[in-house]
């Protein structure tokens, strides 16, 4: 008969202790509150009184510290820099056990929470999540992690879906949120509204003004640092990103487009311009504008004119990019003559002149006469001023119309949403049944070449109602300038030129069509 002798174990299975040494385990508190509120902030000053003292009355346990995360969501372990330095230090074997509220507290992220606790298992370190009573090191200690990591992931993404409907509910109602600290001009007012700051708002208006002098944003920059104004969110240090952001905003004319961005992922917070994904929302007239309607379609239309210009633009001159040549399209572009001499004069003559097979026969302008025959131009407007006006008025009515915009636009998200289900179901349909690659993905390329088909025409709806609405308050501003002013002028003006003219055609005997802004031309 077999006689079989049971040597114990000696050593501990999580700790590789021995079993008959009594040994205090160097235990370490977690505390965490997801935002700076005064009752979280006395939650957390709580929750780090109690594991301080809870340890330490443990006659079996070294109290090493308590690690701690104020303010941050636990959805992601990347920022967390009190819980990303307790696991360094576990790992360097200066902890033994990590005491915690709840699952959720150390972390709402299933994939996170299971590769902290393994990595920290393989090292024969321990966690106790108090409230579920869980051990990692039990046998069941990982079984019910995965359940409990994965009900506080759902409850990340409840909470996130809620908080996007909420703000969603609050941008379809027209309701526009500013980010006050870092944006120039707008402080929160009493009524919780935006209310403008005054000495911003002149720095706005500096802004501006100076890009439609004919500065560009790197000297812009150079300006402002130079007279110690000081950047948005109190720096000293101005950048051209910031000054073409500060000229391309439209709540500076005191309207609002809302949801430019949407969050993608709940558990890594990243954000992906909205290009159609989301619905977006165009609130006027939302809170107080800094910028004149017109003013700030002026900038718009002047930022697109230097952008077609690219490295021809001349920052000392408004004619760029008007002046059209009648012989091959192309834009005039500025010439100087006798530079070094008193006969230094600024001429205007196409671009491809001298470039292409069969030279342009439109003759070269001199600025001055250009400028004459623009004050012609207003003479001959002013003349027939009401009938002007009427004109341009039935246009801006006809262009605050959008409803046939705006119901191809529904149509076309629609029939986006109506793909988007199709597609998923055929991707759920390949997954599940055995089918012919070739055709699905040839299929699939259909379904996808519909898609972008659709998404492109969006695109160019939503662009056509942008510029529908840009050139409605070009034209108003226009109406109240000329309403307001006198058109027999005999000094050239500057912001009448940029209100007014559209494009400027020359043609090979010096005429010069002037084509308005109401589509009029005038022949001079």
């Amino acid at each position: 008969m077999k006689k079989i002798t049971v040597i114990p174990a000696r050593l501990d299975q999580a700790t590789f202790m021995p079993l008959d040494q009594p040994v205090k385990r160097k235990v370490a508190g977690y505390a965490r509150v997801s935002t700076d509120s005064d009752e979280q902030k006395t939650s957390y000053e709580a929750q780090v009184r109690y594991y301080t003292n809870y340890i330490k009355s443990r006659d079996d346990w070294e109290f090493v510290n308590v690690y701690t995360d104020e303010g941050i969501s636990g959805t992601n372990t990347k920022h967390r820099s009190g819980f990303n330095r307790m696991i360094e230090d576990a790992l360097a074997g200066e902890i033994d056990l990590i005491v915690t509220k709840s699952v959720s507290r150390f972390a709402r992220n299933t994939v996170d929470s299971l590769i902290t606790v393994r990595k920290l298992k393989e090292k024969g370190i321990e966690v106790y999540f108090e409230k579920e009573n869980i051990y990692t090191l039990d046998s069941k200690g990982e079984l019910l992690i995965t359940i409990m990591s994965s009900l506080a992931q759902e409850e990340s993404r409840s909470i996130s879906e809620n908080v996007t409907w909420g703000q969603r509910k609050r941008m379809a109602e027209g309701k526009v949120t500013i980010p006050y600290g870092r944006f120039l001009g707008y402080r929160k007012g009493a009524d919780g509204l935006p209310e403008i700051i005054p000495e911003e708002a002149e720095t706005v208006r500096l802004i501006y003004r100076s890009f439609m002098e004919g500065m560009t944003p790197g000297r812009i920059v150079k300006m402002l640092m130079q007279r110690g104004i000081p950047a948005p969110g109190g720096g000293d240090k101005w950048y051209t990103h910031t000054i073409n952001s500060i000229l391309t905003n439209e709540k500076y004319k005191g309207s609002a487009i809302l949801q430019k961005k949407f969050t993608v992922d709940f558990l890594t917070k990243k954000q992906k311009v909205n290009e159609g994904e989301v619905p977006q929302y165009y609130v006027e007239e939302s809170h107080p504008a800094i910028i004149e309607p017109e003013e700030f379609e002026l900038v718009q239309a002047e930022v697109m004119r230097r952008k077609v210009l690219g490295k021809a633009y001349s920052s000392s001159n408004l004619f760029s990019a008007k002046l059209i040549c009648g012989c091959c399209g192309g834009y005039f572009g500025s010439k100087v003559w006798h530079s070094t001499s008193k006969y230094r004069r600024m001429i205007w003559q196409c671009n491809h002149k001298f470039t292409n097979g069969e030279k342009c026969t439109t003759p070269h302008l001199y600025e001055d006469e250009i400028k004459r025959k623009f004050i012609t131009v207003c003479g001959m407007v002013g003349e027939d001023k009401d009938d002007f006006l009427a004109s341009c008025r039935e246009i801006t009515e006809a262009l605050c119309d959008s409803t046939a915009l705006d119901k191809h636009i529904e149509n076309l998200l629609v029939r986006a949403d109506e793909l988007t289900a199709v597609m998923q179901g055929f991707i759920r349909e390949n997954a599940e049944h055995e089918q012919d690659q070739d055709l699905y993905n040839q299929k699939y390329a259909e379904y996808e070449e519909q898609m972008n088909t659709v998404d492109a025409e969006l695109q160019r709806m939503r662009q056509k109602k942008a510029d529908q609405i840009a050139r409605k308050e070009l034209l108003e501003g226009m109406i109240r300038e000329i309403e307001e002013n006198d058109l027999t002028v005999t000094e050239f003006d500057e912001k009448l030129w940029r209100l007014m003219v559209e494009s400027v055609e020359v043609d090979e005997n010096g005429k010069l069509v002037f084509t308005l802004r109401n589509g009029m031309e005038i022949e001079v």
